[in-house]
């Protein structure tokens, strides 16, 4: 009996040791050091930083109205080729987030194409006009045969930034 006993105890040990090993072992958490970015706009404090493919979940949720605060982090696809005015930033798959910036009070480098950014401010979805998605490829440097095949509205996932770090 005192066998069973000790063979009971001493698995009980090994088992718990196993899983107190399991449960202590995290990735480690990426940390924001503001060194390695550049800010425009308002500074914000780093924190629950939404992947390209949480914030899409976020945008497939909301409704024309809805608006959230969030910070997100992706890659800028485009830049506003004649101000900075305005950027494309991807999302999972072939969406991406068109980010202007609060009361037009900053811009970011024309150059910061493929750059990764952090931005704050609210998320919504919004129908832009044709007149205004022309506007925006003019900026954006596309042809004219390629502006004259922009003939209807389309739904964006739009975001108005408060703040943005660019990666150095």
């Amino acid at each position: 009996m005192k066998k069973l006993n000790l063979i009971i105890v001493a698995l009980m040990f090994f088992v718990g040791s196993n899983v107190m090993a399991q449960t202590k072992t995290k990735p480690a958490a990426k940390t924001f050091n503001a060194k390695d970015y550049a800010t425009f706009g308002e500074k914000f404090k780093v924190g629950k930083v939404l992947t390209k493919e949480q914030m899409l979940k976020k945008y497939k949720n909301l409704k024309k109205g809805d608006t959230i605060t969030v910070q997100f982090e992706s890659k800028i696809k485009s830049v506003c080729k004649k101000k900075g005015c305005w950027m494309k930033m991807d999302l999972a798959g072939d969406e991406t987030s068109f980010v202007k910036f609060h009361d037009y009070g900053f811009f970011v480098p024309l150059n910061a194409d493929d750059s990764q950014a952090i931005v704050y401010g609210k998320a919504f979805v919004d129908v832009v006009s044709v007149d205004e998605l022309k506007h925006y490829a003019k900026d954006g440097g596309k042809s004219a045969a390629e502006i004259t095949k922009i003939t209807k509205p389309e739904v964006t996932y739009s975001f108005l930034a408060t703040g943005v770090y660019i990666r150095k």
